[in-house]
C-alpha cells in the first residue's frame, strides 16, 4: 500500500507545481485579448470589447494610426494569482467619514483593494487592423533632466 500512495502523492505535486508555475503568466485579460489579436484585430471589434478610445490619432499623411485607453485595475486583476491577494485583510481605508453622519463610500469598517490606472496605446496599420501595442503606468511626464537653479 505505502508504495502506491508515493507515486499518487508525486503526481499531485507535480500537478500543483505545473498550475503555479502557468498561472504566474496569467495577467489583464485586456493584455491576453491583445496578445492573441495582434494582426487578427480590427478597430471595430477592439471597440466593441474596450469602446471608444480615450485618445485617436490618424496621420493625415498615411502611417499608424494610434489609439489610447486609460483603465483602472486592482492587484486582483493584475496578478490574479498571486498568493497575497488570496488573504483577506485591509487593504486601503475608505475616505474618512462625512461630516453628516455617515461615510459617502458606504460602512466605516469596509476595505477595498487599491486602483492603479494603466495606459495601453495600440496601433493599427493602414487596413484598421491591429498591429501592436503596450502597456504603461499613467504616471504623469515629467522631465528627468530638468535641474533646479
Amino acid at each position: 500500500m505505502r508504495k502506491r500512495r508515493l507515486p499518487e502523492r508525486m503526481v499531485c505535486l507535480t500537478v500543483l507545481v505545473c498550475v503555479v508555475v502557468l498561472s504566474a503568466c496569467v495577467g489583464p485579460w485586456r493584455d491576453r485579448y491583445l496578445d492573441n489579436g495582434v494582426k487578427r484585430l480590427s478597430q471595430e471589434q477592439i471597440v466593441e470589447r474596450f469602446g471608444p478610445p480615450h485618445t485617436a490619432k490618424t496621420p493625415a499623411l498615411g502611417g499608424d494610426t494610434v489609439w489610447t485607453y486609460r483603465f483602472p485595475m486592482s492587484d486582483k486583476e493584475l496578478r490574479p494569482w498571486n498568493p497575497t491577494n488570496l488573504t483577506s485583510g485591509p487593504k486601503t481605508k475608505p475616505p474618512s467619514a462625512s461630516p453628516f453622519g455617515k461615510s459617502l463610500q458606504g460602512a466605516e469598517d469596509s476595505y477595498r483593494d487599491p486602483l492603479y490606472c494603466y495606459r495601453y496605446t495600440l496601433s493599427f496599420d493602414d487596413a484598421k487592423i491591429l498591429k501592436n501595442w503596450k502597456r504603461e503606468d499613467c504616471v504623469p511626464r515629467t522631465d528627468d533632466n530638468e535641474s533646479s537653479p
